[in-house]
């Protein structure tokens, strides 16, 4: 049984939610994003998204945009991302996620990625774009290097779509909250928990929602129907605004900590 698996069991067992947090990887810088992550795991996570830095990120918000280019602007490759998770997974046994495109995957090679990816620990990739064919091709390439293939559904999604998405799918799937691009939003979406029924129909997959949550009351909200609930661009702008002022990941923990009290409170056998 994968992380991931091994995980969200461990959560089922103990009648809980999962929390996923999502940062850039290398934003402000890979150092720092090491200690974040560590951060992240020490305060509860259960599964640690990694973005994967690319210079055309359709489906992001400005926010994860920017953080991003940060990256970018500071040499970070998905070479670089990879040692990342290496690092992490010496000292910490959360799942790692990494989020990417698919332009940088190819561009590293398919093979490649799954054979060095396996080899640092990372547990899983979410492909944004990848979809039908040419995901059953990426599935199949990850799940032979015991790597999950996480996919994204959205409201959008037909329930044909649905199907043939879980039925190339490991680990769990990712739903996306609303139609648009991510972002912290002031309320979730009716349709997220529609789409979560709606998935549930055709797989016994985990689905976590995301895109959007950015507060205590949204993730209440999402554990109250779905398995997990992910926080990116909330977390990722709370990077922006401590960069000038310094103890990046502490000023992290703390925010992380103010939006899960109870997570925080728990501590953690990350």
């Amino acid at each position: 049984m994968s992380r991931i698996a091994s995980r969200f069991e461990e959560l089922r067992s103990a009648g809980r939610k999962g929390f996923i947090p999502f940062v850039s990887a290398g934003d402000p810088d890979l150092e720092t994003s090491f200690r974040i992550v560590l951060a992240l795991a020490d305060l509860g996570a259960d599964i640690i998204e990694l973005g994967v830095p690319f210079s055309d990120p359709m489906a992001d918000g400005p926010t994860i945009q920017a953080s991003s280019m940060r990256a970018l602007a500071n040499g970070v490759r998905l070479e670089d991302v990879i040692e990342l998770s290496r690092q992490i997974r010496e000292s910490s046994e959360a799942p790692i996620v990494l989020f990417s495109y698919l332009n940088p995957l190819y561009q590293y090679g398919l093979e490649r990625l799954a054979h060095d990816a396996a080899g640092s620990g990372i547990d899983g990739i979410l492909v944004t774009d990848a979809v039908d064919e040419e995901a059953a091709e990426i599935g199949a390439i990850f799940r032979s290097n015991g790597l999950d293939l996480i996919s994204l559904i959205a409201p959008t999604t037909s329930d044909e779509r649905l199907a043939k998405i879980a039925a190339n799918a490991n680990g769990f799937l990712y739903a996306v909250s609303r139609a648009g691009v991510t972002g912290a939003r002031s309320e979730t979406s009716s349709a997220a928990e529609e789409l979560v029924r709606r998935a549930r129909a055709v797989t016994d997959l985990p689905v976590a929602v995301g895109f959007g949550i950015s507060t205590s009351g949204q993730i209440e909200e999402v554990w109250e129907y779905a398995d997990a609930a992910v926080v990116g661009s909330a977390i990722v702008a709370e990077i922006e605004r401590a960069i000038p002022l310094g103890n990046v990941p502490e000023r992290v923990r703390a925010f992380v900590g103010s939006l899960l009290p109870a997570v925080a409170n728990t501590g953690t056998e990350n």
